[in-house]
């Protein structure tokens, strides 16, 4: 006999952002699977658009694509006009360059927080209300397993990404009581274009190649290799359902077992 774990989020509805690839894309496919209906939102169409057809055709759930830049008010409105009443909200955005950060200036700076800290936030604040007068709701936050243990020329994205998780903790206490969960996903390495685009910048400073890098790297990490987006998307899909009202303001590493500490 087959038994077969029920998430309980099918028929929900979701925002996703990010979502046209990399971990974006393995939520949302995650999510689909669940049989929880997808708004999902990255910057290039015709990619996302894509998306969102592969994910109706495996999944024969309700997509709808939304293109748009969520660091913009209107990008944000955009993506709550298409889902007034999400029950499960998934932030995530592209990380900001890597570099020494003495080559960094206030424009940067402030376009890191806006993107990866202040645009998340907001977005938390149109629907968070919503998720409290329904009853249920689920945040997740896609970040970094630098916020834990901070990556060379990742400085941005080490600070960002920090600050995120720091409210997200706090607002976490406050909107328990009605049935509203916010949690942090910290990837490790995981097999994407953007591991890839770093291990390339890395190999530059030290003579190596990307692969010779990721290699390195699957060598370093306990398990033995890199993530892989599924796995990721996996964990998102199970944080967002009905099984985890008793977890909130937690930090989930997914790394293979790389961060060496036990908090």
């Amino acid at each position: 006999m087959t038994h077969l774990l029920d998430l309980g989020i099918s028929g929900r509805n979701a925002i996703i952002c990010g979502a046209s690839s990399g971990l974006g894309r393995a939520c949302a496919m995650s999510l689909g699977r669940a049989g929880v209906s997808l708004v999902i939102n990255a910057r290039g169409e015709a990619k996302l658009n894509a998306t969102a057809k592969q994910i109706v055709e495996e999944t024969g759930v309700s997509v709808i694509a939304v293109p748009g830049d969520i660091s913009t008010e209107e990008g944000r409105k955009a993506l709550v006009r298409a889902c007034p009443a999400p029950d499960i909200l998934v932030t995530n955005a592209g990380g900001p360059p890597s570099g020494d950060f003495r080559g960094w200036g206030e424009e940067e700076w402030f376009g890191a927080l806006r993107t990866n800290m202040v645009s998340p936030i907001l977005l938390i604040r149109e629907v968070i209300d919503g998720m409290m007068a329904r009853g249920w709701g689920r945040v997740i936050n896609l970040t970094s397993y630098s916020v834990k243990m901070p990556l060379p020329l990742l400085g941005m994205s080490n600070g960002a990404r920090s600050g995120l998780v720091g409210f997200a903790s706090g607002l976490a206490r406050e909107v328990a009581p009605h049935g509203v969960t916010i949690n942090n996903l910290l990837p490790g390495n995981f097999a994407t274009e953007r591991l890839r685009d770093y291990a390339g910048k890395l190999g530059k400073e030290r003579n190596m190649s990307a692969d010779e890098v990721l290699a390195e790297m699957a060598a370093k990490t306990p398990v033995r290799r890199v993530g892989r987006p599924e796995e990721f998307g996996t964990w998102c899909a199970f944080l967002a359902s009905a099984h985890t009202g008793y977890v909130t303001g937690q930090n989930f590493v997914l790394d293979g077992g790389t961060y060496p500490g036990t908090f």
